[in-house]
C-alpha cells in the first residue's frame, strides 16, 4: 500500500507524497515517489501507478519509472508551465495541472497518442463532478492544444498536432465541445436593491467588512470585469479626465492583456472619491473573496443564477439604452472588436433606468 506523508513547503502550505514501495521478484525493493497539492489526488495517482507497477511484476517485465519509458504528455504539460515565457494565467495553469495529474492521457508516451486518445479524454472529462458542459471541456482542449502545437518545433517532443486538431474538430461535430452560450442575465432593480441591502447593512455591522455595496455599484456603472476592479491603481486614475487605465485588460490578440485608459461614467468618480487612499489600489480586496461574498449573498437572497459577471452586461446594456453608440460603448467598456458591442445596438432604447436609484447616494 502507498503511503501519504504530509510535505511542508519553503512558501508554508502543505503537500502529500505519494510513496508506493514493492519488493520485486528478486528480492530487490523499488520505490517509487511523486509530490502532489491535494491528498485526494496522490490517492488516485498512486492507486492507478500501483496497478500498472503491479501488472508489471505479474508479466515479468522489469519494473521501470514513467520517466525512464519516455517522454509522457504530462513530462511534455510540466515543460510548458515551466518555460512559457509569457504568464499563461492562473486558470489555464490549473487546468493544465489537473489534466496532468488525474487523467490518464498524462501517462502515455507523446508519440502513442493519437486522435482517438483526445477524444476519449474529452468524453472522460463530461464525468467529471461538476464539469456538465460541453463548453468548459472546450477550455480544457483548448488549453491542452497549446502543448501540442508546442511541444514539438521547441523541445523535439513527439506530440502529433495534426492528431489534436482532428479531435478537436470531431468534439466539436459530436458535440462534445462547444462555445459557451452568450449570456443575457441582467439584474433586476429590485434584486439589486436586496443585494445593496444586505452588503450595506454587513458594512455597517462591521466596519472592516469589504463594502461590497460600493463595489457592487462600480461594477455596474464603470462596466469593468471584476479583477479589472481590483487591480486598478490610485495612479492610475485621472478625475480631472473622468478616465483610468485598466492594466493587463483582456484582449484576443494579446494573452498577458493590454494597458487601457477607459472612460468612467458618472457616477464612477464620485463613487473613487468615496474610498480612502491608505493603499496603492483603489479596491484593495481578494478576487476570490469578492466572488465568495457575491454568490453566497446571492444565495442567500434566493436571487438565481447572477453572477458577478453579468454586472458588466447590465452596465452595458444601461450605456446602450441611454443612446450611446457602439464607439461611445467601446469607450467605456474598452472593447477592441466593436463586433462584440454590435448585441447591444439592438437594445431599446428607453432612458436610464437608475436615473433615481437611491443606491447612487448611498455609495456616493
Amino acid at each position: 500500500m502507498a503511503t501519504f506523508p504530509p510535505v511542508q513547503r519553503k512558501d508554508g502550505s502543505t503537500g502529500h507524497k505519494a510513496q508506493i514501495t514493492r519488493t520485486l521478484p528478486s528480492g530487490k525493493r523499488y520505490t517509487e515517489t511523486r509530490s502532489f497539492d491535494k491528498l485526494k489526488t496522490a490517492q488516485a495517482w498512486a492507486k492507478k501507478r500501483e496497478a500498472e507497477i503491479d501488472a508489471d511484476i505479474a508479466a515479468g517485465r522489469e519494473v521501470k519509472k514513467r520517466s525512464e519509458k519516455g517522454v509522457t504528455l504530462g513530462d511534455a504539460i510540466d515543460q510548458y508551465v515551466k518555460e512559457s515565457m509569457r504568464e499563461i494565467g492562473k486558470t489555464k495553469a490549473q487546468v493544465l495541472k489537473t489534466i496532468r495529474d488525474e487523467y490518464d492521457i498524462a501517462n502515455m508516451a507523446c508519440d502513442q497518442i493519437e486522435s482517438h486518445h483526445i477524444v476519449a479524454f474529452v468524453k472522460e472529462l463530461h464525468k467529471r463532478p461538476g464539469l456538465n458542459s460541453p463548453a468548459t471541456a472546450l477550455n480544457y482542449l483548448s488549453h491542452l492544444s497549446g502543448v501540442f502545437s508546442t511541444a514539438r518545433p521547441l523541445w523535439g517532443y513527439p506530440l502529433n498536432s495534426q492528431a489534436m486538431q482532428d479531435a478537436q474538430k470531431v468534439c466539436g461535430t459530436m458535440g462534445f465541445v462547444s462555445k459557451p452560450e452568450e449570456r443575457t442575465r441582467r439584474p433586476t432593480l429590485e434584486e439589486l436593491d436586496r443585494l445593496m441591502e444586505h452588503f450595506q447593512q454587513a458594512t455597517e455591522a462591521d466596519t472592516r467588512t469589504m463594502p461590497m455595496h460600493i463595489i457592487t455599484a462600480f461594477a455596474i456603472f464603470s462596466t469593468r470585469r471584476q479583477a479589472e476592479i481590483l487591480r486598478i491603481a490610485w495612479g492610475d486614475y485621472e478625475p480631472d479626465h473622468k478616465r483610468v487605465l485598466v492594466r493587463k485588460m483582456k484582449n484576443p490578440g494579446a494573452k498577458r492583456g493590454v494597458d487601457t485608459w477607459v472612460e468612467l461614467p458618472d457616477p464612477c468618480c464620485a463613487i473613487i472619491d468615496t474610498m480612502p487612499r491608505k493603499k496603492d489600489r483603489i479596491f484593495p480586496y481578494n478576487s476570490d473573496t469578492v466572488s465568495r461574498r457575491f454568490t453566497e449573498a446571492c444565495k442567500f437572497l434566493g436571487i438565481e443564477d447572477l453572477h458577478f459577471h453579468d454586472l458588466r452586461h447590465e452596465g452595458t446594456s444601461r450605456l446602450a439604452e441611454m443612446g450611446r453608440t457602439v464607439p461611445q460603448l467601446a469607450a467605456v467598456t474598452g472593447h477592441k472588436a466593436w463586433k462584440s458591442l454590435e448585441r447591444y445596438t439592438h437594445v431599446r432604447q428607453s432612458g436610464d433606468k437608475y436615473q433615481d436609484w437611491k443606491w447612487i447616494e448611498a455609495v456616493t
